[in-house]
């Protein structure tokens, strides 16, 4: 341990022993804590790094290096407070109508100012092209805060607008099939929704002018298999729209394919 003090610097331990070295810094009155590092040098280098930043408005996110000790997390939320004048914990700079949050400085991902107080305290992770948030004790993903399932396919189930992926506004999202085994699609000119159901492969239940009608059949045909003794665990749509007695009647009506009631175990 270096007997000179280092400012920004404290000493502590962690409950097994392990030396552990602080780092923070006070700006606009506020003190922030910039992580625990395994030694007085790296600890006061990303102090250094945080001044930096904090007192010359020439570095951006992009000024980003590797070569810095204080972590890319909180590079971003400096920058933010440095230029917007508001703290926030997790890597997200402030736009005027929407904000960005960093995963990474090439990767940023764009959304509402609307969903700012939840991802302010809901930290995004990213494992391969999977990106989810713990909440609640569970991983929820960042799709399903739009209504799309985590079997959903691009192209298939949603789309962007704008064919930006990593552009999260409301508007930028357009859902093409929220209900389970429904698949959107053209006939001479008009949208049409096919219902489908996976036993020991895909059977096409029919074909139907609405959602909520290939939606209600997804639940006749599934209802049907497990009264056959095929239980898969289907999940069955709700359809929000519907009143109980307006959903009776489409079930009632629904007609469904006959090769559904021939499927056996």
């Amino acid at each position: 341990m270096n007997n000179k003090k280092i400012v920004g610097v404290y000493y502590t331990s962690l409950k097994d022993g392990t030396p552990s070295y602080r780092a923070s810094i006070t700006y606009c009155g506020r003190h922030i804590a910039l992580g625990s590092f395994d030694n007085d040098k790296d600890a006061g280098k990303a102090y250094k790094d945080a001044n930096k930043v904090l007192n010359n408005p020439k570095y951006d996110i992009s000024s980003y290096s590797d070569k810095m000790t204080l972590p890319f997390d909180k590079y971003v939320s400096l920058i933010n407070y440095r230029d917007k004048g508001m703290y926030i914990s997790n890597p997200i700079y402030l736009e005027k109508k929407y904000f960005l949050y960093y995963l990474a400085p090439d990767h940023a991902l764009k959304f509402d100012i609307d969903d700012l107080f939840y991802y302010s305290s809901h930290k995004i992770m990213k494992r391969g092209s999977h990106l989810f948030v713990a909440d609640y004790g569970s991983q929820l993903s960042v799709l399903q805060r739009y209504g799309i399932k985590s079997y959903a396919v691009l192209g298939r189930d949603y789309r962007f607008a704008n064919d930006d992926p990593t552009d999260l506004r409301y508007e930028n999202i357009i859902i093409l099939n929220r209900y389970h085994g429904v698949r959107q699609y053209a006939e001479k000119g008009f949208i049409r929704y096919k219902a489908v159901i996976h036993v020991k492969s895909n059977y096409v239940i029919g074909k139907y002018n609405s959602e909520a009608e290939a939606a209600i059949a997804y639940n006749k045909a599934a209802d049907m298999l497990i009264k056959q003794g095929i239980d898969k665990n289907y999940e069955l749509n709700y359809i929000e729209e519907l009143t109980a007695s307006q959903y009776a009647d489409i079930y009632m009506k629904t007609k469904i394919s006959p090769k559904i009631s021939a499927i056996t175990k």
